[in-house]
């Protein structure tokens, strides 16, 4: 656990601030488990903000909101690393939890009959403080993955579809290579190079790093 960062970004809008809380737990899936860090977005001004994924635990991210309304918990996709502070999360603020729904089928292995407030899907405008953030749907590290983009201060939130380095993982259930290639390939390294990448664990990155590797990446899984 740690207290959050603010994150310098390319762009700017008066006001509009993206900080960081760094949250430790497990992350399960197909009877394996495994210890991860996992990076918590906060992006909004001092009145309103969202919250982009929910990790580990609540109360770091609850502090970092410090009083300020939570238009939405947005998660990137349903791993549980991602989403098993959300309830307690929502419980404390008050705010709706929104996830793709080609990822329910995670969601419900966490939260079983208990439904999220809203979907997501590609080409949805979310606002906060005025400043909107496009959904790119970005399925291959799971079904609904989902990543968020703001042009305005030219930062994509990646969740786990890119990280520094390259593709998130596919070697586990719901999830597959190419399709995760061609999400990156197709929505995301069309983006400006500057763009900068939050990731969901993990250093950021940009575009413009990662784009010219896209071809390593497939030979080295070809390997």
């Amino acid at each position: 656990m740690s207290a959050s960062e603010i994150v310098t970004t390319p762009g700017s809008v008066e006001g509009i601030r993206v900080e960081r809380v760094i949250t430790r737990g497990v992350f399960a899936l197909d009877g394996g488990e495994w210890e991860v860090d996992n990076n918590i977005w906060l992006v909004g001004n001092d009145d309103e903000v969202l919250v982009i994924d929910a990790a580990h635990e609540a109360e770091p991210v609850i502090e970092a909101i410090d009083g300020r309304t939570v238009r939405a918990i947005v998660l990137t996709h349903g791993h549980n690393d991602h989403i098993n502070a959300s309830g307690e999360l929502a419980k404390a603020t008050g705010a709706p939890r929104w996830i793709h729904p080609d990822d329910r089928m995670l969601w419900d292995a966490e939260f079983g009959d208990t439904p999220p407030d809203g979907d997501l899907a590609d080409g949805q405008i979310i606002e906060v403080g005025g400043l909107p953030l496009t959904v790119l749907h970005t399925p291959g590290h799971s079904p609904g993955g989902v990543c968020l983009h703001s042009p305005d201060l030219a930062v994509l939130f990646s969740g786990d579809t890119l990280f520094h380095g390259g593709p998130g993982a596919t070697g586990r259930s719901f999830s597959d290579f190419d399709t995760i290639v061609a999400s990156i390939t197709d929505r995301l390294l069309t983006l400006p190079g500057e763009t900068l990448v939050l990731t969901g664990h993990g250093d950021s990155t940009t575009i413009g790093e990662e784009a010219p590797d896209r071809q390593k990446w497939i030979d080295e899984h070809d390997d």
